[in-house]
């Protein structure tokens, strides 16, 4: 059955369970508060549009009303997806704004506030996506009509406990304090399809080409990202997480260019970027040990490394003893896996190198020296 999953035994499982984005449980949120604004009942159930045009309905989880506001609230159903703001209770308070203001947005508890250039929205202002934002606006928007009803009014998103969620996001480094933002741009949470981090790695490259900055780097996790902002001495804003989306890094720095970038990880990780694959998680493709003993065998390594390479368990066999013997397997992975990223990197003058750490942070192979020019052109 298409869709369909099974488990080890062949049974069948049913299919991953989409989820809803943050934006979408703000703006579902937004439109009961305003009618609880306006009317004085709130729904308990509320619609609204996604923007593909699909409507869906979620259940309000409570509400309350002050003198001059109301407010009501979505819990974040993520689905099957690992979101940290799965279970997240997702508040708006909205209350009247000025005449012909439209709507207007505020950070409550929870949500950030953007501080550094080149995110969607200019620093100071709350973290709510352009696309939420459009959102809630044609939400409101649509139920004033249907009220007859004023739809001047500013809208607070909150998010409790949003302010510790953040610490496990890359909010803190994108320059976004005190909380979450509020993303998506379909309204829709599709299980393990990684757009939240890969939404992250543009944002991040976009922040430090706004600062400005002439070397960033992009690594596959955490110990090599303390390593090689060790070995170059780069700022936190230089740092981009790339996680297994080589290609989807070095690709978005094609079209959005910075002088310099480096691109950190681990033996089997760089292994598998020598190989040719661009994205490194295991779902794509393993190290291909055929290939590692290959390569070895035209750098003129020892037949034994060779022969050790090409029947060995894991790639950190193989490195163990390349060192072992004083050979440097790791120059040899680097200056492949340097080959992989200047072709997805392209010849637009983007100086490139890569560097290869062990499990300590250790670095144990760069690609011939600490910058590269572009490909030589082809003669034509």
């Amino acid at each position: 059955m298409r869709g369909a999953m099974t488990g080890t035994a062949g049974t069948p499982r049913r299919p991953l369970k989409r989820g809803w984005t943050t934006g979408s449980c703000a703006t579902a949120a937004a439109r009961a508060a305003y009618e609880l604004l306006i009317t004085g009942s709130c729904p308990a159930m509320v619609e609204i549009a996604l923007p593909g045009g699909r409507r869906v309905s979620f259940a309000v989880a409570m509400h309350e009303t002050s003198t001059a506001s109301a407010t009501a609230a979505v819990v974040k159903d993520a689905g099957d997806d690992p979101d940290v703001t799965h279970g997240a209770l997702v508040k708006a308070t909205v209350q009247r704004g000025a005449e012909k203001t439209g709507v207007t947005f505020r950070a409550g508890a929870g949500v950030g506030t953007v501080t550094r250039p080149g995110l969607p929205l200019p620093p100071g202002e709350p973290a709510i996506n352009p696309v939420p934002r459009q959102m809630i606006t044609a939400a409101i928007d649509e139920a004033a009509i249907a009220l007859r009803a004023n739809g001047d009014v500013v809208v607070e998103i909150s998010i409790p406990g949003g302010e510790e969620l953040a610490r496990k996001t890359l909010n803190p480094r994108l320059g976004i304090i005190g909380g979450l933002s509020i993303l998506g741009t379909t309204g829709i949470v599709v299980p393990f399809s990684c757009a939240a981090w890969i939404h992250s790695i543009y944002r991040g490259i976009d922040v430090a080409r706004a600062a400005g900055l002439p070397h960033i780097a992009g690594a596959t996790g955490s110990t090599s990202e303390k390593a090689v902002q060790q070995l170059y001495g780069l700022p936190e804003a230089g740092l981009i997480d790339m996680g297994d989306f080589a290609g989807g890094m070095l690709k978005y720095l094609r079209r959005h260019p910075v002088p310099r970038i480096t691109v950190a990880g681990g033996f089997a990780k760089m292994t598998k970027l020598g190989q040719g694959l661009l994205d490194l998680h295991s779902r794509a493709g393993e190290v291909d040990l055929g290939w590692l003993a290959d390569t070895l065998r035209d750098a003129e390594a020892p037949d034994a490394l060779v022969s050790l390479a090409r029947g060995a368990n894991t790639a950190l066999q193989v490195l163990q003893e390349a060192e072992r013997i004083g050979f440097p397997a790791g120059e040899i992975v680097a200056r492949a896996a340097w080959q992989t990223a200047r072709r997805a990197l392209g010849d637009n003058g983007i100086a490139l190198d890569v560097a290869v750490f062990d499990r300590d942070g250790r670095l144990v192979g760069q690609s011939s020296g600490p910058a590269h020019s572009p490909l030589p052109r082809k003669r034509r």
